[in-house]
């Protein structure tokens, strides 16, 4: 299926949105919520036959941890290395792309560019068969829940629920997609797995030319510094989301909207903050993958 084609498909099924309840633009599969109209079942079932290349380029991220703005990063480190320009505005996200889009997959040459927000147990058993590399993303969950609640509100595919009803279910983990801290603790599990890759927003904003080193060393590229610096200038959110008309049709104001660290603070009341706090302790105090969060720098 072509990009145009895809988004066509998209642009049909956000129609078919605005026609529904929110009550059903979630449901449940294997335990987890998942939007309806983008990862109906069909789709999921169609994954567990999904065949993984050793050579796949793979992007993994929890909602709202700079999934999208590393897509586009990822992207120009493969057209700077390789030499090809990619115009595709399709999303990588393998649960979006249902039996007819695998097909296509199936046929696409290497290195085929494939990213998902699935927690790590749900990606498909074939990447880790076939020792696929996977550059893992996360966000400080202050953070993650504001831009995962505008996002949710701005979405027609996704129900409109208040700040107070949006938190406590992130809390709970009742969210699409499943509990942030399910996510962070079955990644630690994985941490030294040679093939997978942990970096954080927070470190990727503070010194981008950095991530984009370290990321097209971990994926095998190689790149002059006069690349790196001409991808880190190209990929700074304000540029990503001045060309996301492009990039991202309609949805770009959606998926870009502030990037900052720290908004968390404009939501938040004392005792949520607190919350947070707690549960962070509770689950990620003393893991490596909590040390690498810095929540206290960034969320105290």
């Amino acid at each position: 299926m072509s990009s145009s084609a895809f988004l066509a498909k998209v642009q049909s099924r956000m129609q078919m949105a605005k026609e529904m309840s929110d009550e059903e633009k979630l449901y449940r599969y294997n335990g987890v919520l998942y939007p309806s109209i983008m990862c109906p079942e069909d789709h999921l079932k169609a994954l567990e036959n999904i065949r993984a290349r050793e050579d796949d380029i793979m992007l993994v991220a929890y909602p709202k941890c700079g999934f999208n703005w590393m897509v586009g990063v990822v992207r120009k480190i493969i057209a700077e290395s390789m030499g090809v320009k990619t115009e595709s505005r399709m999303p990588p996200l393998i649960e979006f792309f249902g039996p007819d889009v695998l097909k296509t997959v199936d046929e696409t040459p290497s290195p085929r560019f494939l990213g998902t927000h699935l927690h790590p147990d749900n990606i498909p058993s074939s990447f880790y068969a076939k020792k696929t590399k996977m550059l893992v993303i996360f966000r400080n969950p202050k953070d993650t829940l504001v831009s995962f609640y505008h996002f949710s509100n701005n979405n027609p595919v996704l129900p409109v629920q208040s700040w107070e009803y949006f938190y406590s279910h992130f809390l709970s983990g009742d969210v699409p997609w499943g509990s942030y801290f399910d996510h962070a603790l079955a990644w630690e599990k994985r941490i030294d797995d040679p093939n997978v890759m942990i970096v954080t927003y927070e470190e990727l904003k503070q010194d981008l030319s950095e991530g984009v080193r370290q990321i097209s060393s971990f994926f095998g590229f190689s790149l002059t510094e006069a690349q790196v610096h001409q991808i880190a200038e190209g990929s700074t959110f304000t540029a990503m989301k001045e060309s996301s008309a492009n990039s991202h049709g309609t949805m770009g104001n959606v998926i870009f909207r502030k990037g900052e660290v720290g908004d968390w603070r404009n939501h938040f009341t004392p005792e949520q903050s607190q919350e947070m706090d707690e549960a962070f302790n509770k689950h990620l105090a003393g893991t490596r993958l909590g040390a690498k969060l810095n929540y206290q720098l960034h969320c105290q």
